[in-house]
């Protein structure tokens, strides 16, 4: 299959296939020292094998711009043969799959409070019964955009809100863009307002003017004081005050339950967390965007079949909580 790839002066027999996996890497990362952390060598090593692979294509395959490492159209046509080729022979020299009921590992997972618990009770279930010797980590997200955190391996997979991040490497794959991440919908939700019982809006029609002229806590994972209800609102070319942040839904939750702020929630999680009776929710008096909940990961070299097996546990959790809810 690469054969028809590369052109006919070159001797195939010859070739070092490491340099291939060398220059795989080079592409998914854009950057020399990243792939050298990856697979282990020096960064004088990764320069030396990508040089050596333009003399052998006779082709400069990456130039630098600034600070980025873009691919020649060589490249760009080259990889996707590469990475598929690298990928079955993979597949090929270790054909065992992934046994969850014999294995021992640990899986870390990125995401917010409000969709840990959605998923993690059903999830957590579920490897009891069929993978016992797999443990869990549930570590918080802190933005919106978790691809540094998958890029550095700091988590094999985020599950969250992320429409920035979806929408650019969408925007990407249809270009033509060759990425290096992944994402797969869970599944769909809201956002409501929230207040105490016997806040002093809380017996009447929730307003657009009331909503703004009202103090706010606001859920943010970075701790800006500005997040997309805000920009629900300036698109109406309107504000609103937020007079303080947290990190977590539950504390929002808890918060809002001894004050007159307002603050903003997934409804679903209004539910799971087991605080409905103890707060009043209603529609927000605009048009908000849809949640989309979305597994995001990155593609590295080879992705462990242990990895997609996560991802398969994970829809399944989700579906059974979104089930329960319609039950």
């Amino acid at each position: 299959m690469m054969i028809d790839k590369l052109p006919k002066k070159i001797n195939f027999r010859t070739l070092d296939l490491n340099l291939l996996r060398v220059f795989d890497e080079v592409m998914a990362e854009r950057s020399l020292t990243r792939a050298a952390h990856k697979l282990s060598l020096t960064q004088p090593a990764i320069s030396n094998a990508m040089r050596r692979l333009r003399e052998t294509l006779g082709d400069d395959l990456l130039k630098r711009n600034g600070q980025a490492l873009e691919p020649t159209p060589r490249a760009q046509s080259l990889w996707p043969v590469v990475r598929e080729s690298l990928k079955q022979l993979q597949d090929s020299l270790d054909p065992d799959e992934f046994d969850p009921s014999q294995a021992v590992t640990t899986f870390i997972v990125a995401m917010a409070d409000a969709t840990a618990a959605e998923i993690v009770p059903a999830l957590l279930e579920i490897l009891e019964h069929q993978a016992p010797g797999v443990s869990l980590r549930i570590v918080p997200l802190t933005t919106r955009d978790p691809r540094e955190l998958l890029k550095q391996e700091s988590a094999d997979l985020a599950v969250g809100y992320f429409p920035a991040a979806i929408a650019d490497l969408t925007s990407r794959a249809q270009s033509g863009d060759l990425v290096s991440f992944e994402h797969s919908r869970l599944f769909d939700g809201e956002y409501v307002c929230v207040m105490r019982k016997d806040h002093p809006l809380a017996p009447v029609e929730l307003t657009l003017d009331a909503f703004c002229s009202c103090r706010h806590l606001l859920v943010s994972f970075s701790g800006r004081p500005f997040g997309f209800i805000d920009e629900s609102l300036a698109a109406l070319g309107r504000t609103r005050r937020v007079v303080g942040t947290v990190n977590q839904f539950a504390t929002a939750g808890r918060v809002v339950m001894q004050t007159n702020l307002l603050t903003v929630l997934p409804r679903h999680f209004v539910s799971v967390a087991g605080i409905e009776s103890q707060l009043v929710v209603k529609q927000l008096p605009f048009d908000s965007p849809i949640v989309h909940v979305d597994m995001l990961w990155h593609h590295h070299s080879f992705t462990p079949k242990a990895q997609r097996w996560l991802r398969s546990v994970v829809e399944r959790a989700a579906r059974i909580s979104m089930q329960s809810h319609l039950s």
